[in-house]
This record gives C-alpha cells, sequence and structure tokens, in this order.
C-alpha cells in the first residue's frame, strides 16, 4: 500500500543507504501540477514497491518550470530491481497524462554530514517552508575534495557571525561519481532565504575568511541555487 504524508523527510535517517536526486522539466506552473498528481495516482494505485524504498518526495521549483525528486533507498541494488521490474509502468502512465517531460537524472549520492535538527519529530522542530538546493560542481573526480569543502562549509557555518535566523537545516550529499557536493538545506521560508543572500556578503554567508576560503575552494567549478517547496511525499502505508 503506498500513502500520501505531508511531512517533509528526514535527510539524516541513518538507513537511507543510496539517495537519490533528479530533476525534470515541465515547462509551467500548470503542468508541474499535473504532473506531481500524475505521480501520485501513478504510484497510489500500485503497492509500494519495495520495503528498501523508505519514501520518495516531489518538490515544485520557484522558477514554476521544474521538478525535483528525492527518493531514500536502502541501497543502490535495491533501486536497481525497482528499475528492472516496476519502473516503466510508472513512467509510461505519468508520460500519457503529462507528455513531453524532460528528465535529468537521477543522480546518484551518498548523506555525508548534517547540520541542525537531528530528527524532524523532535520538540520545538521548525517544518521548512522552502527548500534550498545548492549544486556544487568540481572539475573532475576527488572524494577527499567533496568531504573537505563540506568540512570547510561547516567550519564556516560554525564561526558564522550574524547567522540568519530563517535557516534550519542544512544536508550535505557526496555524489558517488566524486564531482559534486548537493546541500539540500532547509528554511522557514522563501523570503528568509532571499534575505540572507541580501545581506552583506557573497552568498548566505558574512565577509569572513572562512567563507571566503570555501568560495575560492581550489577546483570549484559551478554553484546553482534552486528554490522548491515540498508538494508530495509518498510513504509505505502502515
Amino acid at each position: 500500500m503506498t500513502r500520501r504524508t505531508d511531512s517533509h523527510p528526514d535527510l539524516s535517517d541513518a538507513r537511507v543507504g543510496a539517495p537519490f536526486f533528479s530533476t525534470w522539466r515541465v515547462g509551467t506552473p500548470l503542468r508541474q501540477r499535473q504532473a506531481v498528481e500524475a505521480v501520485a495516482v501513478a504510484w497510489e494505485r500500485r503497492p509500494w514497491p519495495a520495503d528498501d524504498l523508505l519514501g520518495y518526495h516531489l518538490y515544485t521549483g520557484h522558477d514554476a518550470s521544474t521538478l525535483l525528486h528525492y527518493s531514500q533507498w536502502a541501497s543502490e541494488q535495491a533501486y536497481e530491481a525497482f528499475v528492472r521490474t516496476r519502473h516503466q509502468e510508472r513512467v509510461d502512465e505519468i508520460d500519457t497524462a503529462v507528455p513531453g517531460i524532460e528528465r535529468l537524472g537521477p543522480g546518484r549520492y551518498r548523506h555525508y554530514r548534517s547540520r541542525g535538527p537531528a530528527h524532524r519529530g523532535e520538540p520545538g522542530g521548525r517544518v521548512p517552508g522552502c527548500v534550498v538546493i545548492v549544486d556544487i560542481e568540481f572539475e573532475g573526480p576527488d572524494p577527499d575534495r567533496q568531504r573537505a569543502w563540506v568540512d570547510a562549509v561547516l567550519e564556516a557555518l560554525e564561526n558564522e557571525p550574524a547567522p540568519h535566523p530563517g535557516g534550519i537545516a542544512a544536508h550535505f550529499h557526496l555524489s558517488t561519481d566524486g564531482t559534486r557536493v548537493l546541500n539540500y538545506a532547509e528554511w522557514d521560508s522563501a523570503q528568509s532565504h532571499i534575505e540572507a543572500l541580501a545581506a552583506p556578503g557573497d552568498g548566505i554567508g558574512s565577509a569572513t575568511a572562512f567563507w571566503q576560503r570555501v568560495q575560492t575552494w581550489p577546483g570549484l567549478k559551478s554553484t546553482t541555487v534552486s528554490r522548491y517547496d515540498h508538494a508530495l511525499g509518498l510513504v509505505p502505508g502502515r
């Protein structure tokens, strides 16, 4: 059984051995809504595909054109088995409902480190009003560089003299090919993130030596920042 949930996922769940991120370009706000509903229908009318899939979440981009997909798998082997046996029928049904989707991904990642609340259900925890995806690309594969850069970002955050109160948590993921870092950042609202970007400094950090080190890291090729709203959560039924 598959059921919907309004709850945001726990990005630091230790059971998630293979998180996958992918993006669809659908073109318009109407097609965003139609694609989200098509995914919901295609999944809800079928049994939950595997015990090793912990959750599947969709997000609508503030660019009014894209969808972000985040799936929490226990292992890549479980994901590959799903692709071989139960994936295509869902794709076909969604494409019939919303033709012309451009699919980018999926990107294969591993969760590395998080900063913020450890568990979604802890007392006083804030529910994110906006998810910000920061996609970092480096010049060529280097797993040591990936980890060192994330460590430097977290050091800069720890030493930030004027942190914006709207930031909730940051969850850093390393691509398995060694070339990218993806930060899934949770904010209380899109406006808070916009205000943080507009503050003095380059990006959300103040003009400190810690942030300068992050921003001028050797081999850093590009940084892309995108804002999303959580639109659909799918989890196994109980």
